[in-house]
């Protein structure tokens, strides 16, 4: 029986803003899975590179290309993107990030034996400008209900996550974000899921000096300060939130040292 029959489609959401630099990479990492049953809904947020050509290029049906006409942030474009999604699973790639060809395969083969909701990775940090490659996570990554671990320590990329498609019948990223929203998400769905992890990584996410989050310190600054106000009556009736209220205390001294001090293009922002 051929593995299509076998196994179901699965969704790879790739998001894309001026990212032709990076995305033949990321393109290739999917064409070159073990599994073949799969879709890419290419989002193409209106890009003026030359991403649209490279995308054709490939001549490959199972690439569905959608272009916006407006600019919209990343996570209502991801919304949008998942609407367009015919896969029992959903996963996400951005187009600078790539995976390892297993990827999709053992996610499947867990989702499907043990009919989980959410599965996620280990997964490498390769960093362009100091050349140093590691794990995310040394030792094991958590598994369960999770939430405080995550919120103590968090390490779920969203380019190793693979989700069941109906969470989204339910649950969507609030669009107001532009960095943080896998995140906001993330918390949300492991209050109510048990979260599983397989330990090797499976994919590597690669920082350099065009990563949004880099770039935009300030909006991430805000959008973590945002977050806690929201949530530190909702989530700190049962869980500590410490650790997060320290992480954006380093975030503002980091955003301010920067804005004072360096004069980069951080500080530009």
């Amino acid at each position: 029986m051929s593995q299509k029959k076998t196994y179901p489609l699965v969704s790879v959401i790739m998001n894309n803003h001026n990212g032709a630099k990076f995305l033949k990479k990321s393109v290739k990492s999917v064409f070159n899975q073990s599994y073949k049953n799969w879709e890419i809904i290419f989002w193409d947020n209106f890009s003026k590179d030359e991403s649209k050509q490279i995308i054709q290029n490939f001549k490959e049906k199972r690439i569905r290309y959608f272009y916006s006409k407006n600019f919209n942030n990343l996570y209502k474009s991801r919304n949008l993107a998942i609407k367009k999604a015919k896969g029992k699973y959903i996963c996400f790639l951005d187009v600078d990030d790539i995976w390892k060809k297993n990827k999709i395969l053992k996610q499947v083969r867990i989702m499907e034996k043990y009919s989980y909701d959410f599965i996620y990775s280990n997964f490498f940090i390769s960093n362009k400008m100091n050349g140093k490659l590691y794990k995310k996570k040394e030792g094991k990554c958590p598994e369960g209900i999770i939430t405080q671990e995550l919120l103590n320590n968090y390490l779920v990329g969203i380019l190793t996550v693979m989700i069941r498609r109906k969470i989204f019948d339910k649950f969507k990223f609030k669009d107001k974000y532009n960095i943080i929203g896998d995140f906001e998400l993330f918390i949300r769905l492991s209050t109510k899921y048990n979260f599983y992890c397989i330990q090797e990584p499976l994919a590597t996410y690669y920082v350099h000096e065009n990563n949004y989050s880099s770039m935009n310190l300030k909006t991430y600054f805000y959008e973590m300060k945002e977050w806690l106000k929201e949530n530190n009556k909702i989530l700190g009736k049962n869980f500590n939130l410490k650790n997060i209220k320290f992480y954006i205390f380093k975030l503002r001294l980091k955003y301010f040292f920067n804005l004072f001090f360096n004069r980069g293009p951080l500080a530009q922002k």
